[in-house]
């Protein structure tokens, strides 16, 4: 089964890693907790849209294409369950 917010936490904490940012730093910018936005990359809170719009805002990602991606991600995870299945 595939959690969007794991899935999403992972897409943010590869994109802050990709761009060299600490959580502090990120946390700072985007005016949420260091701890909060770590369980957001850990998938284990779910970030409400106006969280994850200025976590967006604060790695310089536009919030469209964060989703695309992630929306990407997910269908190449369903469709490898399926495949999987249809064996």
């Amino acid at each position: 089964m595939i959690l969007v917010r794991e899935a999403l936490g992972s897409e943010l904490r590869r994109r802050r890693l990709a761009q060299g940012r600490t959580l502090r730093d990120v946390s700072a910018h985007a005016k949420v907790s260091l701890g909060y936005l770590s369980e957001i990359e850990r998938g284990e809170k779910e970030a409400s849209s106006e969280l994850l719009y200025a976590i967006c805002a604060a790695l310089d990602v536009p919030l469209s294409d964060l989703l695309l991606s992630l929306g990407r991600e997910i269908a190449a995870a369903e469709a490898s369950a399926e495949v999987l299945a249809a064996a």
